[in-house]
């Protein structure tokens, strides 16, 4: 299934690219569908008035299926701050009661919260990150009779160190606390059961291991949260006038959370190419292939004394590397120089493989990073 995939994308033979869950590259077939999306808004007249709605009732099918969700279930949104907005809007949180989130989480699921916690005399609990990388059991302990919300990803985006959600949602459910998840860094690159975790909410942008634009995120909602109210209010996400009352109401399901503007046909046939190609491949297939290639990086981080998340508390397509004597000056820089790309997060160094990577990609990153570091 996986032979040749570096041919899909326009990579060229010099390049170590180790950087995907900072921004994925298109596929060609992707970018042949964004053309094809220009090539309509060129000539107008050519666009069928169905196209953007079968195109947005794929995507939110395609989405769907990566989660064990329904179409239904899918909202499109813009970017993940727009889906996190939309679920602090709909959750209630009391005086004095927290909002429970950990260190150092990226900020499009942190802002929201903030701003929330202020407007109704609430809380901001952050769970201190663990010297092991184990955040489960510290954030399980986290969540009280005194929380109200629970707000998450399924990893931390700096270092892959991962979080048991289906564990957490247990708990929540026991407190009676809202559960929201940030699962950017996750869906598309391994599996994500909806019926196991039972998150009130989840947001996920596609511009990473979805392979998607930029501008093309996917918001789920429990069948519980979809009578809730949009943070907009278009054509696409409310019915016509109601012929008696004379005004707009609401879409049924997911969709009443709709941004406007979801009709940008050269995002969708982009974004449509990209979510088609992964599901073909299949989350949990890709996960298996890219294990073995951040375990290389474990092992020779390793054996240099570096420092990663252990085996058991990382996920298999993004790790962190961190240096005792700290991190070499500019070496995000210094790397891409040698055409090897990878991201400075936090006092450390995150490598995101995909697909297209292969074993000697890590060797070289590794001959680089010898290279930086003695020189």
């Amino acid at each position: 299934m996986f032979e040749n995939v570096r041919s899909l994308f326009d990579i060229p033979s010099d390049v170590t690219y180790l950087n995907c869950a900072a921004q994925s590259p298109h596929t060609l077939a992707a970018k042949d569908g964004g053309e094809a999306g220009i090539a309509i808004k060129s000539h107008p007249w050519t666009l069928d008035p169905e196209f953007w709605n079968r195109n947005s009732d794929e995507l939110r099918n395609l989405f769907a299926g990566l989660i064990g969700a329904k179409g239904t279930d899918i909202a499109l949104v813009p970017s993940t701050a727009y889906g996190v907005a939309t679920a602090a809007a709909n959750l209630p949180l009391e005086k004095g009661q927290n909002i429970v989130l950990i260190e150092g989480q990226y900020p499009s699921n942190v802002i929201a919260w903030e701003r929330l916690a202020t407007d109704q005399g609430g809380v901001i609990k952050e769970v201190a990150r663990p010297d092991d990388y184990n955040w489960t059991p510290w954030v399980i302990e986290a969540i009280t009779d005194q929380t109200g919300i629970v707000t998450l990803p399924p990893c931390h985006w700096m270092d892959g160190s991962k979080l048991d959600l289906v564990a957490i949602g247990e708990r929540c459910r026991q407190v009676g606390a809202a559960f929201v998840i940030d699962a950017t860094q996750v869906v598309g690159a391994m599996e994500l059961d909806i019926g196991a975790i039972k998150p009130d909410f989840l947001i996920a942008s596609g511009y990473k291991w979805l392979l998607s634009p930029i501008g093309s995120a996917f918001l789920y909602a429990a069948p519980k949260q979809q009578l809730g109210k949009a943070i907009e209010h278009s054509t696409f996400n409310c019915l016509d006038r109601d012929p008696v009352s004379g005004i707009y109401s609401a879409k049924e399901g997911s969709q009443r959370y709709d941004m406007g503007g979801r009709n940008n046909f050269i995002l969708q046939s982009l974004a449509l190419k990209s979510l088609q190609q992964v599901n073909e491949w299949g989350p949990g297939n890709i996960q298996r292939e890219l294990t073995p290639l951040t375990d290389l990086v474990a092992e020779q981080a390793e054996e240099r004394g570096w420092i990663v998340p252990g085996k058991n508390n990382r996920i298999g397509h993004i790790i962190g590397i961190n240096f005792p004597e700290g991190r070499p000056e500019n070496v995000q820089k210094r790397l891409a120089v040698e055409n090897v790309f990878v991201s400075e997060r936090g006092t450390g160094l995150r490598v995101s493989p995909y697909l297209y990577n292969n074993r000697s990609d890590i060797e070289r990153l590794f001959n680089a990073l010898d290279n930086v570091i003695r020189g």
